[in-house]
């Protein structure tokens, strides 16, 4: 996601002429989104993207499940 922003804001300061990366080339300016496919094969191929969604998916699971234990008796205090 880094270099994508990266990319969005060089293209748009290499676009309106502004600053040191208006000399730039444009093949120089589009590097962050090359980073950027090259950052999500590597992530795709070993496994890094689903252990993140298996992670996101167990913690909203663990919090739906303490909610419905908390609906359960909402009167009872937690004892630790």
């Amino acid at each position: 996601m880094y270099f994508l922003g990266l990319g969005l804001v060089l293209m748009a300061l290499k676009y309106l002429e502004i600053g040191p990366v208006a000399k730039l080339e444009w093949w120089q300016v589009l590097i962050p989104f090359a980073l950027a496919a090259v950052w999500w094969g590597i992530a795709d191929a070993t496994g890094y993207t689903k252990k993140k969604a298996v992670e996101l998916m167990a913690r909203k699971q663990a919090a739906r499940l303490q909610a419905a234990r908390d609906n359960i008796n909402p009167g009872l205090k937690k004892r630790r």
